[in-house]
């Protein structure tokens, strides 16, 4: 018999990809999604006429809605989230009740199954900002860090702590769990506001030899290709060993600054440009990269793809399905 998983948030950008690379491994698989940040675009049309494919459009803020989806998953792995830093500075207090209410009825949900085997909450690498700010901490981060949050009147701090509040939930639920830290996921079909398709956009749009101005040029992160994130979390999924664990998401290396990213953006799309720096975006880390020990430890090696050859399938992706299309 057939696995089956449910995804919610599964119409996004990490659940889109997961969604598809797990029916194309029998999975039978149920996307619950309400189109608040997720895309009904065709690649998503095309999916959810699969055979082994399911769309639900539930809000899961909706706790009776969510308690009327079927009670026989094998594994719930929930993406859903209000995130984004638009979204923070806008309303940060929705932000940190929305995740809690969304998870919390999740769990209500996970509880009721009749033979779950795991449930899999997607946290943040957000979580180790206060640490970072306040103590610093060892980079690459392992999970094993102790958490510190950042000032409680900086907006952005809502989106982190709903975070580790809903880390706390899963491991207090009773339930069997897997908490997985994303780390600078990109890829196609993530919509725009992320530096990898921000800066491919303007350098496909602006002139070459012309000054474009770079924040944040000396922060550095790791950011790990949709693909080898989407083998990660198979992997995780499917091995018992997870079980019970909190585990980084992402690759280890290379650690680049946003300036030489942004130099390898531009490589791609065939242009040069003056950098103009700019002030640091106010509450980003100046260094994020994960530990990945523990994770290769359980699931064994973890396949990485070189960051020009990724940003080079990302942007032929958003050449053909947006810039030209100008569909953003």
């Amino acid at each position: 018999m057939n696995k089956k998983v449910l995804i919610t948030g599964g119409a996004g950008f990490i659940g889109y990809f997961l969604a598809l690379s797990l029916s194309e491994e029998n999975f039978n698989v149920v996307i619950l999604d309400n189109f608040i940040r997720g895309n009904k675009d065709t690649l998503l049309k095309k999916l959810i006429s699969k055979k082994n494919v399911q769309f639900i459009n539930v809000n899961c803020m909706d706790l009776l809605s969510v308690m009327q989806i079927d009670k026989d998953f094998d594994y719930i792995i929930h993406l859903a989230a209000i995130i984004g830093v638009k979204h923070v500075n806008n309303n940060p207090y929705s932000v940190l009740e929305n995740n809690v209410v969304m998870l919390n009825n999740i769990i209500k949900l996970s509880k009721a199954q009749k033979n779950l085997s795991k449930l899999l909450f997607a946290s943040t690498s957000e979580v180790y900002s206060g640490t970072l700010e306040n103590f610093g901490m060892q980079i690459p981060t392992p999970e094993n860090t102790p958490l510190s949050i950042n000032s409680l009147t900086r907006k952005r701090t809502s989106y982190m702590l709903s975070k580790i509040y809903g880390e706390t939930m899963c491991i207090q639920s009773g339930l069997p769990y897997i908490i997985f830290r994303p780390h600078n996921i990109y890829g196609p079909r993530m919509g725009m506001s992320h530096v990898i398709p921000e800066q491919l956009k303007k350098a496909y749009e602006t002139n070459n030899g012309e000054v474009m101005s770079v924040a944040s040029s000396q922060q550095s992160r790791c950011f790990c290709f949709i693909d080898d994130a989407i083998e990660i979390l198979k992997k995780i999924i499917i091995n018992d060993s997870c079980i019970n664990k909190t585990l980084n998401l992402g690759v280890q290396t290379p650690e680049i600054s946003i300036e030489e990213l942004i130099q390898i953006c531009w490589k791609v799309v065939g242009k040069k440009f003056i950098i103009k720096k700019e002030k640091n975006t106010i509450g980003s880390p100046m260094r994020r990269a994960p530990n990945m020990e523990k994770t290769t430890k359980l699931i064994g090696m973890i396949r990485e793809t070189d960051l020009e050859i990724g940003i080079k399938k990302t942007y032929d992706w958003y050449l053909n399905n947006v810039f030209k299309t100008k569909a953003y």
